[in-house]
């Protein structure tokens, strides 16, 4: 990994503390308040990503380009399908409850995010 790849992995780290705490906050709260997971992960996905455009795109990527929201928004229906997939397995555990499953996938979600993001979404374009 060379510096670039390294400060650019620190602040989405960074970054993503901050989103990951709004998002699941928000996902547990709309748990708490009786919605299915399904439901759940969609609001909280979709209250969220606004947010999380603007902080990653600013402060990871160094992108303020509002027309990339499409892209971004893409790759976040993607992570929203990979969880629910994970979040539906977790569940057959017997143990596992729909808090704990959602907490559990999401380092899996963040990783598949930044990938995401960083080959897709903010990709820098050859010129």
């Amino acid at each position: 990994m060379n510096l670039k790849l390294d400060n650019k992995l620190v602040r989405f780290v960074l970054v993503g503390v901050i989103n990951t705490a709004f998002g699941t906050g928000l996902y547990c709260l709309f748990i708490y308040l009786g919605l299915s997971y399904k439901l759940s992960v969609l609001l909280s996905t979709i209250l969220g990503v606004l947010f999380n455009f603007k902080t990653i795109g600013t402060f990871v990527f160094k992108n303020k380009d509002n027309r990339l929201i499409i892209r971004f928004i893409c790759s976040y229906v993607i992570v929203y399908f990979m969880n629910i997939v994970f979040i539906r397995l977790l569940l057959q555990i017997d143990f596992i409850n729909e808090y704990i499953a959602g907490i559990v996938v999401t380092p899996i979600a963040a990783v598949i995010s930044f990938i995401l993001q960083k080959k897709i979404c903010f990709k820098k374009e050859n010129k």
